[in-house]
């Protein structure tokens, strides 16, 4: 309680003491008078007491209970001295918030060295460089040409190659550093393996594993950064990464500070063509993954990453028994836009639109190709006495492999004029993918088919070697 001791040749004073009313005091303590700091209440009347601690005037003194409550029960329950805190003014210092996309397009030519300069200097041991074990070692030798500190950080998802493992180890002893590795959680990658094996990704899709091995040790370890380097370029994947910005607020993933908004992404060889940086590399006898000498270009996890062949764009060395338009694992999810996401069901498997067909230009454009439409194609199957040999690509115009071989496709068809055979092009997305899975073999896209002359059953194309000589080989194999 907060007693109010009044003087009239003094102004009143708060004194802290305990919180009973005095009309209780000799009834309920025994007799004893209660004490206010050094003081009794007995001692008020008593002048040379009084001036020891306090220096009060005796005229017309009196103590005024304040905020006392009543008796409760009998008992005596004590409450809290009523204090007035000073009043505070809050200083807010103005903070001024960077304009990203305006840095964006300044930097929108600069090199790979003055960005990563560039996001060093501004958020320093904030940033840190996400390594995979590719090619994206070129950041980790920028950052050491700028002379400046940096951090590096690995996701070890327990299924990387041992060569990748290798390079991790090499890498630390070149630029003696310490890659900062983040794990996933043990507890769910044993709840996945139990439930569903091994290799549940090769029947069901592999964004769960990489959720569980990936996303969310990632969203982990950017809690504790303000920034990110990452090695995304524009020409690795068409579909998803061709307008990824030099330097962004990420749309996904949170810093330190929290919520959306509150980690930046730089991505300093957007702009730079994959043969730039081998050239680069090259150069600066950069260390590299050996799995690049034996074709993989494109590195994930060992059972997802496979060599590419010629004709075959880099990322189809990942999850190539998917049939995905946007081949991400989720670390860059950002970049799928929502008019894609709408076509990707559950296993990240391509699903049509509404009207049956996606909203992208056509590819497979060639005078000496032949467009057929589903009855041109459901005729082609049934003929059982071709007079002429025919090859036909199942394709999806979104399908970024579909893409990367229609240079070769073309190819063929200008080197197969005036041989007797056709060379055809079939749309097998949409409302057509079911028969052409039915009826014509799809697994993925593309798919090549050869209807021979004089036979009906049309045969698949077994090899992923997409390039116009491979082709050939196999058409003349079977005339």
């Amino acid at each position: 309680m907060a007693l109010n001791v009044a003087s009239s040749s003094s102004p009143s004073t708060s004194i802290s003491s305990s919180p009973f009313p005095f009309s209780t005091y000799s009834s309920e303590l025994s007799g004893k008078s209660p004490q206010i700091g050094s003081l009794r209440l007995s001692d008020w009347n008593r002048p040379h007491v009084l001036s020891q601690g306090v220096n009060f005037s005796r005229r017309n003194c009196s103590v005024k209970p304040v905020n006392v409550e009543p008796k409760r029960n009998g008992s005596i329950v004590p409450l809290a001295a009523t204090i007035v805190a000073p009043e505070v003014v809050e200083v807010v210092e103005k903070v001024e918030v960077e304009d990203y996309i305006q840095l964006a397009k300044e930097l929108e030519c600069a090199s790979p060295l003055e960005v990563i300069d560039k996001a060093l200097e501004k958020f320093g041991n904030d940033i840190a460089i996400a390594f995979s074990g590719a090619e994206d070692v070129a950041l980790i030798e920028y950052a050491h040409l700028t002379g400046r500190p940096f951090r590096v950080f690995s996701l070890d998802t327990g299924r990387l190659n041992p060569e990748t493992y290798r390079l991790f180890d090499t890498v630390e002893k070149h630029y003696g550093i310490h890659i900062e590795y983040t794990f996933p959680d043990a507890v769910e990658v044993q709840a996945l393996v139990r439930n569903k094996g091994l290799f549940s990704f090769y029947e069901d899709g592999h964004q769960e594993c990489c959720r569980i091995r990936k996303v969310r040790p990632l969203r982990r370890a950017l809690k504790g950064l303000r920034a990110w380097i990452t090695g995304q370029r524009k020409d690795q994947s068409p579909g998803t990464r061709s307008e990824i910005p030099v330097v962004q607020v990420d749309p996904v993933f949170e810093g330190v500070d929290g919520g959306i908004g509150s980690l930046v992404k730089w991505n300093p060889v957007s702009n730079v063509q994959g043969q730039d940086i081998w050239n680069f590399l090259r150069t600066m006898n950069v260390p590299v993954n050996s799995l690049h000498s034996q074709g993989y270009i494109s590195i994930g996890c060992e059972p997802c990453t496979r060599p590419v062949l010629p004709g075959q764009h880099e990322r189809e060395g990942r999850w190539w028994w998917e049939d995905a338009r946007a081949k991400e694992c989720g670390l860059h999810k950002g970049n799928i836009k929502e008019e894609n996401t709408a076509q990707l069901n559950g296993n990240g498997n391509a699903v049509a639109q509404a009207n049956g067909t996606a909203t992208v230009p056509d590819i497979f454009n060639n005078q000496n190709l032949v467009t057929l439409c589903r009855t041109g194609i459901e005729n082609l199957a049934r003929l059982e006495n071709r007079k002429e040999p025919w090859i036909v690509v199942l394709y999806a115009p979104w399908c970024t492999f579909c893409q990367a071989m229609e240079a070769s496709y073309a190819e063929l068809a200008d080197k197969m004029e005036g041989t007797g055979v056709k060379v055809g092009k079939f749309r097998a997305d949409g409302e057509h993918k079911e028969y052409a899975k039915r009826e014509l073999q799809l697994g993925s896209f593309p798919t090549i088919l050869c209807f021979p002359k004089g036979s009906c059953r049309p045969i698949k194309y077994p090899s992923e070697k997409r390039d116009a000589e491979s082709l050939i080989a196999f058409v003349n194999a079977l005339r």
